[in-house]
């Protein structure tokens, strides 16, 4: 959890409402979130306990307590929900996970102290963005294949319909004098999506795949609709 934040107003949305209540709790109630943090055990019959517990039953504390903890030690800090929105990835056996890094969480909410967080689509997230201001979207990857399908962050998902209406919504910011940056997989679709704008490739490690030869570094698109030396618009 790491943040720069070096701007008059800045605004962090994302449609995970768990993800969400752990930005605000970290934001307005670290320290007790530090303490909640404490108690728990990086113990595979506590995990599932925790994992069953119902969130909407907890305090928002105690709920952003728990979806760190989960993120923390489940297998390969993979978020994951079923059809019926329940977190479903099994434990992870690391021998000593970081639960309660105190000083990365301090650092956190020192950075969302001016910011604005919400739980909200991408596309009303950004509505009321405007000339110059700067668009980050991290949006849920193209699967490289059919075995990859990595999407389910939410109980929806996130299809090919929302990858163009993704892709829609960047134009939209474009035209408006936003400068956009957003990451995504390298495939054949994304580029045919963003091929007016300025994309890179950057290899990024991945420890995700079903197959254990599969993981590694992996070719992934940093995509801009301004140059990045000159900061221009294109």
């Amino acid at each position: 959890m790491y943040f720069a934040v070096q701007a008059e107003q800045s605004f962090l949305s994302d449609l995970n409402g768990e993800l969400i209540n752990a930005y605000q709790v970290v934001k307005n109630e670290v320290e007790e979130l530090i303490q909640s943090l404490r108690l728990h055990v990086n113990d595979e019959d506590y995990y599932y306990e925790v994992r069953k517990r119902n969130p909407s039953t907890l305090n928002p504390t105690e709920r952003a307590s728990r979806f760190i903890f989960l993120n923390k030690t489940c297998y390969n800090g993979l978020y994951r929900v079923n059809q019926s929105g329940k977190f479903n990835v099994p434990f992870g056996k690391y021998a000593n996970p970081s639960i309660c890094d105190e000083e990365c969480l301090r650092d956190a909410s020192a950075a969302l102290v001016t910011a604005h967080v919400s739980e909200a689509d991408f596309e009303g997230a950004v509505s009321e963005a405007g000339e110059n201001d700067f668009v980050y979207l991290d949006p849920p990857y193209v699967p490289l294949s059919e075995t990859s399908n990595f999407t389910t962050y939410t109980a929806n998902g996130f299809s090919a319909d929302e990858q163009n209406r993704l892709a829609s919504v960047v134009r939209r910011l474009s035209e408006r004098g936003c400068r956009v940056l957003l990451n995504n997989s390298d495939t054949s679709s994304v580029r045919e999506l963003y091929a007016t704008y300025n994309i890179n490739v950057t290899m990024v490690a991945r420890s995700i795949n079903s197959n254990g030869n599969g993981r590694g570094a992996v070719r992934e698109l940093v995509i801009t609709n301004y140059d990045p030396e000159t900061f221009v618009l294109l």
